[in-house]
């Protein structure tokens, strides 16, 4: 298992992206690539949602480490945390920045995957058994 997330699927009639990631323990904040950016920028504009930025939320665990979800929010709710973008921003709770914390958000455009975002923690070797019974 490599260290990359893949955003499963950016479901606009509900605004959702899912993605699985993996746990974190340093403490610089999360980065999004230029590539990244653009195509973040590029679905808010596409969905009208001018002035809008991304909510990050931790959707559940998996083998490798916590599933995030993502949604178009317009600002931030009480106790969030934000970080700009080149015209959008991001917003997290506290657990949520504890599991992004270091991972760097990427745009992927793959032929076998699709197109999308895929969320990548540089310090996550993996377990290298998902899929034959748990980690060990």
């Amino acid at each position: 298992m490599n260290a990359a997330s893949r955003v499963s699927s950016w479901d606009q009639s509900d605004s959702v992206i899912y993605c699985c990631s993996v746990p974190l323990d340093s403490d610089t904040m999360v980065t999004v690539t230029a590539d990244a950016a653009k195509f973040i920028s590029e679905l808010l504009e596409k969905n009208k949602k001018a002035g809008y930025g991304v909510k990050i939320y931790l959707a559940g665990m998996s083998c490798s480490g916590p599933q995030f979800g993502m949604s178009f929010q317009e600002k931030a709710e009480d106790g969030d945390k934000v970080t700009e973008g080149d015209g959008f921003s991001l917003f997290y709770d506290n657990e949520t920045a504890e599991e992004l914390d270091e991972c760097i958000i990427e745009f992927v455009d793959d032929p076998n995957f699709g197109t999308g975002l895929t969320i990548h923690n540089p310090n996550m070797k993996g377990c290298g058994s998902c899929g034959s019974g748990g980690c060990s």
